[in-house]
């Protein structure tokens, strides 16, 4: 059962080499005409030449029925569909050259339509067979081979190497418009499936980035105002004015969290940092964590302090409020050090505790800290080029320290801009 071609293909085939036979029409179409003509003016009997005449023109017919889509799908897929197409051409020329040797001049039409449906190799043999086909006409009909047929013979092999080669670089041609149009196809389909990728990753970037802005907003502030809540549950009998500061404490909290969650829906600055510094910002954690837990907070800023790109200041205070949280959540520390340095190089946080340190003695540039919030900070920090430190000892206290190169953070801030 021969192969078939769907619409589909059919059409992805075509668009490339209908280009090409447009000029290949015309070439067959004035083939036509001038055989004919010299059939009208070769002085041959009237009902020899209506016969050639009327052989001829069926070759238009079957052609457009036959040979153009099949030449358009590329005969080499069809190959019976090729024959039968190659030896009906056959029987109409042979049929017209029988009546009249002017037809022979179709064979400029004839041979590369044979060489373009068939292989290379049968091709070019039914060239050769088709064009000794008139100086062997002229040699039965004449009984003998004399200067007629030897007159003729080097227009017949003049012919069939200007038939081949017409031929086979038709053939290229097709062959090299449909190569491009699966080429073009490839790329198609690849710059799709980069497209469908890109948006993926896009789509998987975003829910990380409002994964760590929930867990450094929502997740902290809920995690906040528990806390307060819970003290000032537990100082409504015996210490209600201390009960109703902490509760106060718990609305601002509230307050500014809910503000926070709305700046990330939107895209927005922290609310910490419209109008107020990364010192500034950093300093009011530090109060914040002091007023809800009682801890010894310091705070310095070392450095001259200058505007930082948003992306820069937006992960240095991130960092500031996930080292916080971790202090007191897991510390169990009494004082707590904040410290902000800026330099011509760099930009450097400092969070240092006095509590119960780490289980291990330090993260390695390749090993990942337990819990999401670590891991949340330093995928944070890289994406401005930045690196995140933590170290300490059992007893001994935590250090947080993220570092930002301002060159880098300068470039990754600039290119996310545009």
């Amino acid at each position: 059962m021969e192969p078939s071609h769907g619409p589909a293909e059919v059409s992805r085939d075509q668009d490339p080499v209908r280009r090409w036979f447009s000029l290949w029409d015309a070439y067959f179409g004035l083939s036509y005409l001038v055989t004919t003509g010299l059939l009208l003016t070769s002085g041959n009997s009237p009902g020899r030449v209506a016969g050639a005449v009327a052989a001829l023109t069926l070759v238009v017919p079957w052609y457009a029925a036959f040979g153009r889509p099949l030449l358009l799908l590329g005969g080499g897929g069809k190959p019976t569909r090729a024959r039968w197409f190659a030896a009906g051409l056959g029987v109409l020329f042979g049929t017209a050259t029988l009546l009249d040797l002017a037809s022979s001049f179709a064979l400029f039409a004839i041979c590369p339509m044979l060489l373009m449906s068939l292989p290379s190799a049968p091709g070019i043999a039914v060239v050769l067979l088709a064009n000794l086909v008139p100086p062997i006409l002229l040699w039965v009909t004449s009984g003998q081979f004399g200067e007629a047929v030897l007159g003729i013979l080097p227009l017949t092999l003049l012919g069939i190497a200007l038939a081949v080669l017409v031929g086979l670089w038709i053939t290229r041609v097709v062959e090299q418009s449909r190569e491009r149009a699966l080429l073009i196809e490839e790329l198609e389909l690849s710059r799709g499936q980069v497209a469908r990728l890109s948006r993926q990753a896009g789509i998987a970037a975003e829910r990380e980035r409002l994964a760590r802005e929930i867990h450094d907003t929502v997740a902290q502030g809920l995690t906040s105002l528990i806390a307060l809540i819970q003290t000032a549950d537990s100082e409504l009998a015996d210490e209600p004015e201390l009960a109703r500061r902490h509760l106060a404490l718990a609305a601002r909290v509230a307050t500014d969290n809910l503000a926070e969650t709305r700046g990330f829906v939107a895209a927005l600055t922290p609310v910490a940092l419209r109008g107020n510094s990364l010192g500034e910002a950093v300093r009011r954690q530090g109060e914040a964590l002091a007023a809800e837990t009682g801890l010894t907070v310091d705070h310095t800023t070392e450095g001259t302090e200058f505007p930082l790109p948003t992306a820069v200041g937006v992960v240095l205070l991130r960092g500031a409020q996930e080292a916080l949280a971790n202090v007191r959540k897991h510390a169990r520390a009494q004082r707590v050090s904040l410290r902000v340095e800026f330099t011509d190089a760099a930009v450097r946080l400092r969070v240092a505790d006095d509590g119960r340190g780490l289980a291990e003695p330090s993260h390695g540039p390749g090993e990942e800290p337990p819990g999401y919030g670590l891991r949340g900070m330093r995928a944070r920090v890289a994406e401005v080029g930045g690196t995140v430190e933590v170290t300490g000892t059992p007893g001994h206290g935590t250090v947080v320290e993220v570092v930002v190169p301002l060159g880098a953070a300068t470039t990754r801030n600039a290119e996310g801009s545009r």
